[in-house]
């Protein structure tokens, strides 16, 4: 709420007041975000996309005070960025063929009844949400994400692994580094390794660079992964209630997801056949009687409800939330 009565004011301020004032709000906005440019044209290209965004935010916020909408945007570090910016720095994942998966009968499925809610954070197999900048490595990131969760199940630790090493060394599995991945091959490159290092050990850059792995930094390792049934939310909801984390594919092209702010995000245009970005399935509950998953994402704690967002479950596989998750075994 506190939030949303920020915005109403912005709004107040940015309608009813003079070009001063917005000036104002765009160098606050800059100094918060540490945004610094190379030249005026590059100056006033970034501000104009910020006004924009400024309007688009304004507008949705004012239909979700008036019910239309269940979640608000926000002014977040990519508001200086178009959609198409967005789009093809940032969601990297590339499309896999789900036929060529074979789907097993998950072993590690428990019959018992469903709990109401699930929240892997609060087992502690859930690491601190990172920022994977202008680079689109997001499956490395998802990848990791479900690896570390397993890895914390088995050994009782939970080490954050290195994106940058999959980024760097993966190649040869078919990722393309920052420009983009899939989130199977990175599974592949760490069974055929042998392991992948810890982020302390091979800390991320955003962007690519040399393959320098090493064992001594060695912290994660994986025997195989599974890939789940196409579109089924129910299956994954069993899933991940018993695995742990999961690592699925969103459509995540639309600028309401780019300025998420907070709220149970649920765009009936959301398709989810145009899946693009790889993040980490954490959770799930129901809020105000509507169904939703708790997704990690890797674009920093400003986006978002500290880089997560709550989207809507069980509404025809919004997003593509279950087109294709994956999770590894160790």
């Amino acid at each position: 709420m506190h939030t949303l009565c920020a915005v109403l004011l912005l709004a107040f301020v940015v309608l009813a007041c003079s070009s001063p004032v917005v000036n104002k709000l765009w160098e606050e906005w800059k100094t918060k975000h540490g945004k610094v440019y190379d030249n005026q044209t590059e100056i006033d290209f970034r501000r104009a996309v910020w006004e924009k965004n400024v309007h688009l935010v304004l507008r949705h916020n004012q239909e979700a005070s008036a019910g239309k909408h269940s979640f608000t945007l926000g002014l977040n570090h990519l508001a200086d960025m178009t959609a198409e910016e967005i789009n093809e720095n940032l969601n990297g994942l590339k499309l896999e063929e789900t036929v060529n998966f074979t789907n097993g009968t998950f072993k590690d499925v428990s019959d018992s009844p469903l709990p109401a809610n699930v929240d892997w954070r609060k087992e502690g197999l859930v690491g601190p949400v990172r920022n994977q900048g202008l680079c689109g490595s997001c499956w490395a990131f998802s990848s990791l994400g479900a690896l570390e969760g397993q890895l914390k199940k088995r050994t009782g630790t939970l080490v954050s692994l290195s994106p940058q090493n999959l980024v760097d060394c993966s190649t040869q599995d078919g990722n393309l580094g920052c420009r983009g991945g899939y989130i199977t091959k990175a599974y592949s490159y760490v069974i055929r390794n042998g392991g992948v290092d810890s982020e302390s050990f091979y800390p991320y850059e955003h962007k690519n660079g040399k393959c320098r792995y090493s064992v001594q930094g060695r912290a994660g390792y994986c025997s195989k992964f599974s890939v789940l049934p196409e579109g089924d939310e129910k299956m994954l909801q069993k899933v991940l209630a018993s695995v742990g984390p999961i690592s699925v594919a969103v459509n995540a092209m639309l600028e309401s997801f780019h300025m998420y702010s907070g709220g149970l995000y649920n765009v009936p245009s959301c398709n989810p056949k145009l899946i693009n970005h790889a993040v980490l399935l954490v959770g799930y509950g129901t809020d105000g009687g509507q169904d939703y998953w708790l997704v990690k994402n890797s674009w920093g704690t400003a986006w978002g409800e500290g880089g997560y967002i709550r989207l809507a479950r069980n509404k025809n596989n919004l997003c593509g939330i279950a087109s294709f998750p994956v999770y590894p075994t160790v």
